[in-house]
């Protein structure tokens, strides 16, 4: 019964992943096409009508032709491995997810050139919009746009930047609850006190959260571009942004005059926004290239650039797994629990649970969160150095990371050497060296046993904790979001994954999909016949009276085949008394009136 697609293959999920980290791996699906019912592909074809019919006049130039170019037909849904083979051409491919991932794993498939697609359709209740994501927007919405250089460069870009946001534990718990808010709302199956209290949560979700994070900020730049962007003029803008290249309503009212049109700015994050209601303002940009310097303004404004205390700061009120890069580049990854300092300078850095230690974005050997389970402390900041073996005292401050091998040597920094550490900062250090890790020849890592640390009256360390690992460095240059090495680290909260459930029909809905299957076949096969078509109209509202979608594709099929004198009439008899009785119903037909005879 399935409609098949140009190009469909139905690859694998394995398939779909290949080359991706192994970490990004799980969040691939398969499409399955056969799963998409006759339904569903005349769903997609009413959407798309509407859409190329306004689109053409009122999107970015680029849009029709991005339609034909990433693989994408107004008639059927779309094959994710043939829109992938197109998009190849500029740099490009597509994976199948399901429904929400992760804002971060999306956000890293985004920096790969990966455009993650919901697979799923949405439902003929939802046509207009849909707060889950789904295929016509994944697919409909932001896939077009990439045939422009610059803004597939920005795309690019911006999650590369986004992967660094700080996201708080605030931000994982509204994620989750917009998830499950949305797939209640899309499930047909979902009850009204289940959504109820999906709403009840989110909103709670949302009166807790007192500051924004950084992934937050990152969020609202994206809702006000790649989302929902309008381009050019200021008083006639095109639309580029993918929410509203996607939603046949919104695309249309977004342009009327009582939606206030601003100019791009930095400002544009001092703007919250609602998932599920249309936006009383929108941003216009003057051209893509436009979008970099906008996103750049933020960027210089992130922990990752600015790095030092405040950035820490940001990082121990996130309440999540986060990675501080020292000046050397030793990158300590894990969820700060606290950070000790004397005026601006950082001078201890305590961290709870598994934590690890890496360079380059790879776990240093023996510095993995098996090691550092239970978490991890360092001092930080420049020392003076006391070695037992020499019986001397440096007398300037040293930055442990710029010495090299030859300078801990002539420094007594050897294995078994007793030594004392008076850091800038006030933290004192004492112990027996047991080991030391260097990078590219210089000091990483101090290994001591039977260590002690204090600053000022508090214990930091004690001997019987265990051996003590010093990161090597004087300060924090910059600190981001997520371990350094997620494949080390393991399963983090912000890169949770869930899978949408197969849906699963009742008797009632196979027998209409058997008749918009027919429908389709009728249309295929060109079909003139008018008692052919006057039976499959009587068979239509005989099972599905109220059924619009259904009614408006048999009036096509009449009015093309010029059955103008008996059938047409019956049908929009039909229509007329559906949209009597729902408005909703009304404005579709009326929709797919106005798009009848449109040329695919």
């Amino acid at each position: 019964m399935a409609v098949t697609a140009q190009g469909a293959k139905n690859e694998s999920a394995e398939s779909f992943a290949k080359g991706l980290p192994q970490h990004l791996r799980r969040y691939v699906v398969d499409q399955d096409y056969s799963r998409y019912t006759p339904v569903d592909q005349a769903a997609w074809r009413h959407i798309m009508r509407q859409l190329k019919s306004h689109l053409a006049v009122h999107a970015h130039p680029c849009y029709v032709e991005g339609l034909q170019k990433t693989g994408i037909e107004v008639d059927r849904i779309p094959s994710i491995s043939h829109m992938s083979e197109r998009l190849a051409e500029f740099g490009w491919r597509a994976v199948p997810v399901s429904g929400f991932i992760p804002p971060a794993a999306f956000m890293e498939l985004q920096s790969l050139g990966v455009l993650p697609i919901a697979s799923d359709m949405r439902t003929v209740e939802h046509l207009l919009y849909t707060p889950a994501p789904d295929i016509v927007h994944e697919a409909a919405g932001h896939a077009p746009i990439l045939v422009d250089p610059a803004f597939a460069a920005y795309l690019k870009s911006y999650a590369t930047v986004a992967r660094k946001a700080i996201i708080s534990h605030e931000d994982m718990d509204q994620y989750e609850a917009i998830r499950i808010l949305s797939d209640l709302k899309e499930d047909p199956g979902s009850t009204p006190n289940q959504i109820r209290q999906a709403e009840e949560k989110l909103e709670k979700v949302n009166q807790s959260i007192k500051e924004l994070s950084e992934a937050a900020l990152l969020g609202r730049m994206n809702w006000w571009t790649a989302e929902y962007g309008l381009i050019g003029d200021l008083k006639n803008p095109k639309i580029f942004g993918a929410g509203l290249l996607s939603s046949v309503g919104e695309s249309r009212s977004c342009l009327e005059p009582k939606v206030k049109k601003i100019p791009l700015t930095i400002d544009c994050i001092g703007y919250s926004y609602d998932i599920t209601e249309k936006q009383p303002q929108l941003f216009v940009v003057e051209a893509f290239e436009h979008l970099e310097s906008v996103l750049q303004e933020l960027a210089n404004r992130m922990a990752f650039r600015i790095g030092g205390l405040a950035s820490a700061q940001k990082a121990l009120q996130s309440r999540t797994v986060n990675t501080l890069e020292l000046e050397n580049g030793l990158q300590i990854s894990g969820q700060l629990r606290d950070v000790k300092h004397r005026g601006d300078a950082i001078a201890y850095l305590a961290f709870a649970g598994p934590t690890l230690l890496a360079h380059d974005f790879r776990v240093l050997a023996g510095q993995g969160v098996e090691y550092h389970n239970q978490g991890f402390g360092t001092p930080i900041g420049r020392v003076k150095i006391a070695a037992q073996s020499t019986n001397q005292s440096t007398t300037e401050w040293q930055d442990l990371s710029k010495l090299s091998k030859a300078d801990c040597q002539r420094l007594g920094l050897r294995e078994s050497a007793k030594i004392k550490l008076g850091y800038e900062t006030g933290c004192e250090v004492t112990g027996t060296i047991k080991g030391m890790t260097f990078i590219k020849d210089h000091l990483a890592i101090l290994t001591l046993s039977g260590a002690k640390a204090t600053l000022g009256d508090d214990l930091m360390f004690d001997p019987a904790w265990g051996d003590f690992d010093i990161a090597c460095g004087a300060k924090v240059a910059s600190v981001y979001g997520g371990p350094a090495d997620r494949e080390a680290f393991g399963e983090t909260d912000d890169f949770t994954r869930k899978l949408i459930p197969r849906r699963i029909y009742a008797d009632e809905t196979l027998v209409r999909h058997r008749l918009y299957e027919k429908v389709r076949q009728a249309r295929d096969a060109k079909i003139t016949d008018a008692v052919a078509l006057a039976k499959l109209f009587s068979e239509a509202t005989a099972a599905t009276p109220n059924d619009w979608l259904i009614q408006t594709e048999l009036l096509e099929l009449a009015e093309n085949a010029g059955l103008q004198a008996t059938l047409v009439k019956k049908i929009e008899t039909s229509l007329h008394g559906i949209g009597h009785d729902d408005k909703d119903a009304a404005s579709h037909i009326e929709d797919a009136r106005r798009t009848l005879h449109l040329d695919n």
